[in-house]
């Protein structure tokens, strides 16, 4: 017996199917779901064109906010932040690149886009802990050790960098192991553990070497630190002292559990 024909099986297969989707989903749910599709379309279409086409979302303004020594204007030179873009194109991270690389001053900076038009700049300046005598000019050194700005006049309240020139074979050997980079970095630690008051009245900061560093204050006094490390407790330690020994002109903290002060 002859087999079903082709259109046999075709009439069979669209009954297994079930009925065309008009027809299971009924005409008013299809057109509701078309103009849906519709709407999606239009609403994209209308948002990447109001994004990048319209004039209506580009780079009109750029405000810097947190500058103290630079100005918002070489702040906003060295962004060169594309006025008139799309601002949803604007490349925020190549701004910040842009900024640290070309202003050292710069610690960080936060640049956010500020909507229908704007740019912020958000910087937060490096704060020189020591300085470093260059010719007539001073280097700003800030917390971490970097030197960040060449300035002509001294800030105020910022303590002086010197190393003390000696032949001796202990300031040699350490710079030879250490390197100067470090010894600076051991500095800047001291600087950043004095406490407030004694920060105040440090003018000079002397590096003889890792574990022979001293600070010179106002009125002729000097204090021996050591080295950098136990910074907490050699703190403490010159606070009690200074207060036990206030016509003291000379203090010793750079074994904090056996602290001395002499002069007056």
């Amino acid at each position: 017996m002859a087999g079903p024909t082709t259109a046999e099986r075709g009439a069979r297969q669209q009954e297994s199917s079930g009925p065309p989707l008009a027809r299971r989903l009924g005409p008013r749910r299809l057109r509701t779901i078309i103009i849906f599709a519709l709407a999606v379309v239009l609403l994209t279409t209308g948002t990447v064109w109001a994004l990048y086409g319209s004039q209506w979302l580009r780079v009109e303004r750029v405000s810097v906010a947190g500058t103290s020594v630079l100005t918002p204007q070489q702040v906003r030179q060295a962004a060169d932040v594309p006025v008139g873009a799309p601002l949803i194109s604007v490349d925020t991270g190549a701004i910040e690149t842009r900024l640290r690389s070309e202003l050292p001053r710069i610690d960080s900076v936060d640049v956010v886009r500020s909507w229908p038009d704007g740019i912020g700049l958000k910087v937060t300046e490096r704060k020189p802990v020591l300085l470093v005598k260059k010719g007539r000019n001073f280097v700003e050194v800030d917390d971490e050790g970097v030197r960040f700005a060449t300035v002509s006049e001294a800030p105020r309240g910022v303590p002086l960098l010197e190393w003390e020139t000696t032949s001796s074979t202990s300031s040699s050997a350490s710079l030879r192991r250490f390197g100067k980079g470090r010894l600076v970095r051991e500095a800047v630690k001291v600087a950043g553990a004095l406490p407030a008051a004694v920060a105040r009245d440090t003018r000079v900061v002397k590096v003889r070497s890792y574990d022979d560093i001293s600070l010179e204050l106002s009125g002729g006094r000097t204090v021996a630190w050591g080295s950098a490390e136990k910074g907490a407790a050699k703190a403490r330690t010159i606070t009690a002292l200074m207060k036990a020994s206030p016509d003291a002109r000379h203090f010793d903290v750079s074994a904090p559990t056996a602290p001395a002060s002499a002069g007056s």
